[in-house]
């Protein structure tokens, strides 16, 4: 019995020690572990919220998906002829969309309702050479559409049936959306209907030079939401089903999502909506200059401590920039407060004004910071 209890006994010391051994060894590592992994551990605590955390887009998704509509649009023969020119949205499409020959050429994409008396966003490459065009709304209501107007500058365009009560979404605010935020692209891919998928915001102020109309404006979102051919005119909503783009492009090698998509922002496609409904056309304000993207190579050049925002090379004579005092080789840094990064984001900035309003333009010239309002000009012709 003796002996019976001193296996016993010898068998809990071991376990102590094997266990005094293994915490010991663990301490040991805790201590030794790079300081970074221990914020890493820490941070699994905390609490996820909305912009961190996907969590459940149903809510949006049944906002969304009502909004956004189905647009076929068929040009005949004598169009098609008059199309017939290279178009740098026809990988979006596929072969048949621009077929560039006489046969009747037509295709399908989305659209967004904007008002409840009918008034729908969509893109211009999407309808302008049609002849024709029919809308199928969430419910599988189908109606004629007729077009309102287009800007080929910054790819948009308004169509409009005759209906009432038809439902909208509330705006988000783009400038104020953040890359890593969580989106949603609806639309209409490879005309499987209300499709929704989801994705990031991976930057911001992109230019792609897809838009080769004269003065084009290029200051899109770029998501990596899945979209296809048929999701053009789309919405990008965010997570709270506010809307924050129209659904444009992508980028592929192929002519389906490889991974990157852009959208036109909701703060510049309101303005040029609204000129395009009262208008006919988007009344574009001009500040009347010529620049260039300050880069490390332009800031060694220019012999200056900054390497982003925007250079002035030239103004135009009688333009708003030269009367407000604006002065070449002066280097954009913000409008109104908002950071000016990039070409793209001033574009995207003066395009979103109208005609009259006054920018406060802020430069460094010469190392000297200064404030400059600027009242924006129509396009001199």
């Amino acid at each position: 019995m003796k002996n019976f209890l001193s296996f016993i006994f010898a068998g809990i010391i071991g376990g102590l020690i094997a266990f005094g051994g293994i915490k010991y060894t663990n301490q040991s590592n805790l201590e030794s572990a790079p300081q970074n992994l221990s914020r890493q551990v820490s941070l699994l605590n905390q609490s996820p919220t909305l912009s961190s955390f996907p969590g459940n887009f149903t809510d949006a998704a049944k906002k969304a998906m009502p909004v956004v509509v189905h647009i076929k649009a068929t040009a005949g023969a004598q169009s098609s002829r008059g199309n017939s020119q290279s178009n740098p949205f026809e990988g979006f499409f596929g072969e048949d969309f621009f077929p560039g020959n006489s046969r009747p050429q037509s295709g399908a994409g989305s659209g967004v309702f904007i008002s409840a008396d009918g008034y729908i966003v969509t893109n211009n490459h999407v309808v302008s050479f049609a002849d024709e065009l029919e809308v199928t709304t969430y419910d599988n209501r189908t109606y004629k559409a007729k077009l309102i107007g287009t800007d080929p500058g910054t790819d948009m365009a308004v169509i409009k049936i005759d209906a009432t009560n038809m439902p909208t979404l509330s705006y988000g605010d783009s400038d104020k959306a953040q890359v890593g935020e969580w989106v949603l692209a609806v639309g209409n891919p490879f005309d499987l209907t209300s499709t929704v998928t989801a994705g990031i915001i991976s930057a911001k102020g992109r230019d792609i030079n897809i838009i080769r109309d004269r003065g084009g404006i290029e200051s899109f979102i770029q998501t990596d939401a899945a979209v296809n051919p048929g999701n053009s005119g789309g919405a990008l909503v965010d997570a709270s089903g506010r809307l924050l783009g129209i659904n444009t492009a992508i980028a592929t090698q192929t002519g389906s999502y490889a991974g990157y998509s852009f959208a036109i922002p909701v703060n510049m496609m309101r303005k040029i909506v609204d000129d395009i409904i009262q208008y006919g056309s988007f009344q574009r304000a001009y500040l009347g200059i010529s620049i260039n993207q300050m880069d490390a190579e332009l800031s060694n050049e220019l012999g200056v401590d900054i390497s982003q925002g925007v250079f002035v090379e030239g103004l135009a004579d009688g333009g708003a920039a030269s009367y407000a005092g604006i002065l070449p080789r002066d280097i954009i840094t913000a409008v109104n407060d908002r950071p000016i990064k990039t070409v793209p984001e001033l574009q995207e900035v003066v395009g979103s004004a109208k005609v009259g309003d006054v920018l406060n333009v802020t430069v460094n010239r010469k190392g000297k910071i200064k404030e400059i309002p600027v009242k924006l000009k129509a396009e001199q012709r």
